[in-house]
């Protein structure tokens, strides 16, 4: 049976345009299913899924809400609905892809929708929204978007041409054939420039025993990845070298990942290594976008696009209660593991970050916050150091068996 893609659009205002992408996906030899998520005027177009099915899969009865005339709600509603709706054709195997058209509405609801489909399950907008900060659309998701160069209002020369690649697009996502699922056991690793010896002398060690590693860069954007990835439920540890983002998101800096960054781990029960790597920095753009009342501050210039802040006495007093709160909600096994010489490459003696107050200051919180029965090892090399990163692995690896022993 040749595979079907949904096709989700306020087809009361775009249905034209989604038609035309079904015909262009149905000429390639695949299966549409319409689904209609507007909130105007009828569907210009048959939907095979309406939008009243689409919010009764959420428990919501849609008509007095269309009634109340207040498109905001109704586009809420939507957003709300959707997920529900192609999640629930997704598990009962009647679809195998998504797309959809939309400006600012159409892209809210579609991207909220295909957010919530698993990493690896073919998902496309094309948006008139796809040329500037999309991150809010697309979150931690795998989702492609692409520009309608023109609005998508009719179809003309330009739309037909964008409109016709997008359709090729998702369909070649459908049919390509994946590589074989060698089903080794996930564990996540945290890297950023400063950590990447660390986690390259962990890597093999975990490889050897028999893991697959995935790394994810520290830059907010990584972190939340990683953290949806672990709550997802497909890891079996968590390498947590590089928690810098903790850093950001306390002093204000462009790479955080949020408040929620350190606390998949206890809510998927999963055996960890915690690191305080690189909460020495805090992460801003260009000399001039760093905000005002830094003054003073010791500053690196790592290049003409990142300028990294050195975190002060205070501030690594505040991080170090942050790790340690955090790890004290994990249930599975964990160890906090600290390189006290250096937590960076330029934290190390001589470095421009070296700052041995600030480093106890660190070091000190989290000792003194931390639940007595968390495992905490301090060791006395830098980061970078080979024996510091291969202890991580095995030590990560002990507590993966520990854990499955105990169950």
């Amino acid at each position: 049976m040749s595979p079907t893609i949904a096709i989700l659009g306020t087809l009361d205002t775009k249905g034209v345009e989604h038609a035309f992408v079904a015909s262009c996906i149905q000429k390639a030899g695949c299966q549409v299913l319409m689904i209609d998520v507007g909130t105007g005027s009828d569907p210009q177009v048959p939907a095979d899924v309406s939008r009243f099915e689409v919010a009764s899969s959420a428990g919501i009865d849609l008509q007095p809400i269309l009634d109340q005339r207040d498109r905001g709600q109704a586009v809420a509603t939507m957003v709300k609905a959707a997920p529900c709706i192609l999640e629930q054709l997704r598990r009962n195997g009647k679809i195998d892809g998504v797309i959809s058209l939309g400006g600012g509405g159409g892209t809210a609801i579609a991207s909220a929708a295909m957010r919530g489909l698993p990493i690896g399950f073919p998902k496309m907008i094309v948006s008139t929204l796809a040329s500037g900060n999309i991150a809010h659309y697309i979150g931690t998701s795998d989702i492609v978007m692409m520009s309608s160069i023109v609005d998508i209002q009719g179809l003309n020369r330009i739309s037909k041409t964008i409109l016709s690649r997008a359709a090729g697009g998702i369909v070649g996502m459908v049919r390509v054939k994946l590589p074989p699922e060698e089903g080794k056991p996930i564990i996540v690793a945290s890297m950023f420039g400063n950590t990447t010896a660390c986690v390259n002398s962990a890597t093999p060690i975990l490889e050897a025993a028999g893991y697959e590693v995935l790394v994810f860069a520290a830059t907010g954007t990584g972190g939340r990845t990683m953290e949806a990835l672990i709550d997802s439920g497909m890891v079996a540890g968590v390498l947590d070298i590089t928690t810098t983002e903790l850093a950001d998101e306390l002093v204000g800096g462009v790479l955080s990942a949020g408040p929620d960054r350190l606390y998949a781990a206890s809510r998927a029960r999963v055996p960890a290594i915690v690191v305080p790597g690189c909460l020495d920095m805090v992460n801003f753009g260009e000399p001039s976008t760093v905000p005002p009342g830094f003054e003073g501050r010791a500053f690196y210039f790592h290049n003409p696009q990142v300028t990294l802040m050195r975190t002060n006495v205070s501030e690594c007093k505040q991080l170090g209660e942050n790790v340690a709160r955090a790890v004290n909600c994990y249930v599975a096994p964990c160890c906090i593991l600290i390189p006290k010489r250096a937590i960076s490459v330029i934290s190390a003696p001589g470095g421009p970050f070296y700052d041995p107050q600030a480093d106890t200051a660190l070091f000190d919180a989290i000792a003194h916050s931390l639940r007595p029965d968390v495992e905490l090892e301090i060791h006395d090399c830098e980061i970078n150091d080979l024996q510091f990163g291969q202890r991580c692995a095995q030590r990560l690896i002990e507590l993966i068996a520990a854990q499955r022993s105990a169950s």
